[in-house]
């Protein structure tokens, strides 16, 4: 079986975590999540997958190679200019032979796609769109079905007095590769408003598939630690790497932990990671590879990636650091605020309101303080 996952996209929402690193590639739980996501395709039955590429491809290239690493077979296919969605998948046309999987690359889910299959073969569907129910249709496209579940219409952002379902497109879909005859080449077309409703005025079979399974869409901040959360608390099925070396506390190589620090699950910790005296770390909080937690510092409900130094005293809630940041004694950082990558945040700044912090930017002490 064989999937198209569309990663060209150029992660504006999440900036400045993106400036350096494509969205797909930021780490989830310590480990890259188009990385995972592919292992999760592999344990699903998907065997050949292509990654349709623009933003950064060389970086997908050095991590993932031909995806033998990961036990699949894997293409990496550089568009030569944004195509969209269905243009994505069309530029790649010739490496389709049968029935296709197409997944958006931001998108976390833990959809049961052979149940997902099955059903797109028990009706004979030429497109199967998955479909997940919101609390607040209004701000989604809808997709409205018959009594079959055949596709019916497709509402974008409706007023609330025209709702009439709380069904939205999920981002995965399965398509027969003779669907893509109604996608131009060499453009920019999109499956929302470009084949989709090409396809409701040609008649052909689509099918939507209504499921409660987990999903989100990982390319806004807050949705960014939110899985992050739903993962350490159980609320998704996820597969991550680490020993339990205490109660919801995971451990993935070797830490220097001090006996007086306080630590409080789920957490999961990098290797190679210290945390000094007296600290408290607080879950769900994930702790990248080489980072240093100083001595009485304070961190809950956060995620750092790779080689964060904080300093002696500093509190961190709710945010998120990128790669190899300095962060200065008694600094507080909190309130969903984003720090990128190298940044040196002298002592007793305090960083608050979702403020963010592009890569390389020098603070000196007290620089920010409300």
């Amino acid at each position: 079986m064989k999937a198209v996952i569309l990663v060209g996209g150029l992660g504006t929402r999440l900036r400045p975590l993106t400036c350096n690193t494509p969205k797909p590639m930021i780490p989830l739980v310590n480990q890259p999540f188009i990385e995972s996501m592919l292992l999760r395709l592999r344990d699903q039955g998907i065997d050949e997958v292509v990654l349709a590429v623009q933003y950064l491809a060389e970086r997908f290239v050095a991590a993932l190679g031909d995806g033998s690493r990961l036990g699949l077979k894997l293409h990496i296919i550089e568009e030569p200019e944004p195509r969209g969605t269905a243009g994505a998948v069309k530029n790649v046309e010739h490496l389709l032979d049968d029935t296709t999987f197409v997944f958006n690359g931001d998108v976390m889910t833990d959809l049961d796609l052979q149940a997902m299959l099955a059903y797109h073969r028990e009706k004979q569907s030429k497109v199967t769109i998955s479909l997940t129910p919101v609390d607040d249709p209004t701000q989604f496209g809808l997709v409205e079905m018959e009594k079959d579940n055949r596709v019916h219409r497709f509402l974008e952002k409706p007023r609330a007095e025209d709702i009439t379902t709380n069904l939205i497109n999920a981002g995965t879909y399965i398509i027969e590769p003779e669907m893509l005859r109604y996608v131009p080449p060499n453009q920019f077309y999109m499956f929302e408003r470009g084949l989709f409703p090409v396809v409701l005025q040609t008649g052909d079979s689509m099918f939507g598939f209504p499921s409660r399974a987990y999903w989100t869409d990982i390319g806004k901040p807050q949705t960014y630690l939110d899985v992050h959360h739903d993962i350490l608390i159980g609320k998704v099925r996820y597969s991550f790497r680490g020993t339990q070396i205490a109660d919801r506390i995971w451990l993935e190589g070797d830490a220097d932990i001090h006996p007086t620090a306080q630590m409080v699950g789920p957490l999961v910790i990098g290797h190679g990671v210290t945390i000094g005296r007296g600290a408290r770390v607080i879950g769900p909080t994930v702790i990248g590879n080489g980072c240093h937690i100083g001595a009485e510092a304070a961190l809950e409900g956060v995620v750092l990636w790779d080689g964060n130094q904080i300093g002696e005293g500093a509190t961190l809630r709710n945010c998120v650091l990128g790669r190899n940041n300095q962060i200065g004694a008694k600094t507080l950082i909190t309130d969903g605020a984003i720090i990128s990558d190298g940044c040196s945040l002298g002592a007793e700044n305090r960083l608050e309101r979702g403020i963010r912090i592009w890569p390389g930017t020098s603070l000196g002490e007290q620089a920010i303080s409300f």
